[in-house]
């Protein structure tokens, strides 16, 4: 038998780079065409717009720059309906260009792009500090890029880019510590960074800190003191920022999403969402990881297996986010998907060394590797097909992204009441975030967001019939008080209905409201509105079909 054709490191590594950058190259192509697959055309005119919690920090973010503070409603009440307010500050600086709304969201578009291809750079980097070779550090990459669920939370606006990339990069610098045997203090200034992009960093800080003081006994007291230091300053600095602009000690979102919930209802649906992300990714695929930790324990190893589990416990804890029913990793978990993958393809690639030692063959390593690369090619279609009936088309974006079909309606809906209504109305909803921004008017919150008077409210008992009607608890999703939002605060127009339509008719008979169909819109107007364009209302009635 020929032996097997050899090359030497110096090639082997220069082909390496070669296809990363290939890897790169094909992202970027994604990346430009997701992009371009989220816009959509509207009266001839083609519009960019975010995930619709993204635009609720637009919101914030367009006020901002146009001097009426960080409020949703220019000249409103100061409320903090964002939890990502570096976030929100960094969407601030594309307004002071006054571009088009819809070119603001394409810039954020992008820079979510940018986050997303200099994270493939460090989880190059700390693969290549794990293992060997250079086929399976490529591998992990390969993952990241086309993990489909990472790249929508990113690439719709979510600041879940950021927080990836400001992760690897302090996991990398922190394993590059430990091998020189030094201590440094930046893994804990980026990871301080992304608790002030959105505080749930908080948790990755606490592990690393807790993590490094362990294992790197040389430099215990410098990763305990500037760890937990560099921590408690952030957390000061925020409380008080808050405590003097919004005279409150915590943010909204806190009291809508946790005040009046009992831990164990969050707890309940964070495992079973969770239980139902391992299980549609491939549960033997999910927990193969733990193998390395059991068999090939070491410090680099243990830090992203921490890193990864205290995510995942955090996302149980607040009871997950309030889109599994999309499918994928949520928003916290999505974060610490790169380090799972390079978890993973550590594991698959430890056995393969284990079982070329028991057959020693000529041919036997490029078997292997050619058995490494095809399992992590068959696993990315397993991580990739929760909830998916066309993955290839989702893959190929035949099919668009979720969200953008729902993003579309909002916008339309958003444009439409700008054109019926005067600049001075005020306009009611459930979607917060779309609807509003184009619309540019006032809006009112039936979901509390951005109303401290409804996220201090009871919880009702299920998350309402938007989208799953059965669910006891929907993270932000299951607080309204229609006489409040109705009666009290007086809309000119109940743009949509959450929960029941016959739950809400009586507050809005007790109103004046009455049922309009404009452009197929279900609108409910103020029939005594000052506010309302009248002429353009009846000008756009959809008669009922006989």
């Amino acid at each position: 038998m020929p032996n097997p054709p050899r090359i030497s490191k110096q090639q082997a590594k220069r082909l390496s780079l070669i296809a990363f950058g290939l890897l790169l190259v094909a992202f970027a192509l994604y990346s430009a065409r997701f992009i371009e697959r989220t816009s959509f055309e509207i009266d001839g005119q083609r519009y960019f717009a975010l995930f619709d919690d993204a635009m609720i920090s637009m919101q914030y973010a367009r006020n901002l720059a146009n001097g009426d503070g960080l409020v949703w409603n220019a000249g409103g009440q100061r409320v903090e309906g964002f939890s990502n307010p570096l976030w929100v500050l960094f969407m601030a600086f594309f307004h002071l260009f006054k571009m088009p709304n819809w070119q603001v969201s394409v810039a954020l578009q992008i820079s979510g792009a940018v986050f997303l291809l200099g994270n493939l750079f460090f989880v190059k980097k700390i693969a290549e500090e794990l293992m060997d070779g250079y086929l399976a550090p490529l591998l992990a990459v390969f993952l990241t890029a086309f993990y489909f669920h990472l790249n929508n939370w990113a690439l719709q606006g979510m600041e879940v880019g950021a927080l990836v990339l400001l992760l690897s990069a302090s996991v990398w610098l922190a394993f590059r510590n430990l091998r020189a045997k030094r201590f440094s203090v930046w893994p804990y200034a980026l990871l301080t960074l992304g608790t002030l992009v959105r505080f749930d960093m908080v948790v990755p800080q606490i592990i690393m800190t807790a993590i490094l003081a362990w294992k790197d006994l040389r430099h215990r007291r410098s990763h305990l003191a500037w760890g937990l230091g560099l921590l408690a300053a952030s957390t000061i600095i925020q409380t008080l920022l808050r405590l003097w602009y919004y005279g409150e000690w915590l943010p909204n979102t806190y009291f809508l999403k946790v005040l009046g919930v009992p831990l164990w209802d969050r707890i309940e649906r964070g495992l079973i969402v969770l239980g139902d992300f391992v299980w549609g990714s491939g549960w033997f695929l999910m927990v193969l990881p733990i193998l390395l930790v059991l068999l090939w324990p070491n410090t680099p190893t243990i830090l992203l297996f921490g890193l990864l589990i205290s995510q995942v416990a955090y996302s149980v804890f607040v009871g997950g986010d309030a889109w599994e029913h999309k499918g994928g990793a949520n928003r916290f978990i999505a974060i610490v998907m790169p380090l799972f993958f390079i978890l993973f393809v550590e594991t698959l690639d430890e056995i393969r060394q284990e079982l070329v030692k028991l057959r020693r063959k000529r041919w036997t390593p490029i078997i292997s590797h050619a058995a490494l690369a095809g399992l992590v090619f068959a696993s990315l279609f397993s991580f990739n097909v929760i909830n998916e009936n066309n993955p290839v088309d989702k893959w190929t974006l035949i099919k668009r992204p979720i969200f953008v079909p729902g993003t579309q309606r909002y916008v339309t809906l958003g444009l439409l009441l700008n054109k019926i209504t005067d600049e001075h109305a005020k306009i009611a909803v459930v979607t917060a975030g779309n609807i509003i921004y184009f619309a540019e008017r006032e809006g009112i919150d039936m979901l509390g967001k951005s109303d401290a008077v409804i996220a201090r409210s009871l919880p009702h008992e299920n998350g309402g019939s938007f989208d799953q009607v059965d669910e006891a608890f929907r993270p932000g999703h299951n607080k309204w008080d229609y006489e409040y939002s109705i009666n009290q605060l007086m809309p000119d127009i109940v743009a949509q209905i959450w929960g029941s339509s016959r739950e809400m008719a009586p507050y809005l008979d007790a109103g004046g409201y009455e049922y309009f169909n404009v452009d197929g819109f279900e609108l409910y107007i103020r029939t005594v509105s000052v506010h309302v364009l009248w002429d353009e209302v009846n000008s756009r009635l959809q008669q009922p079909a006989e």
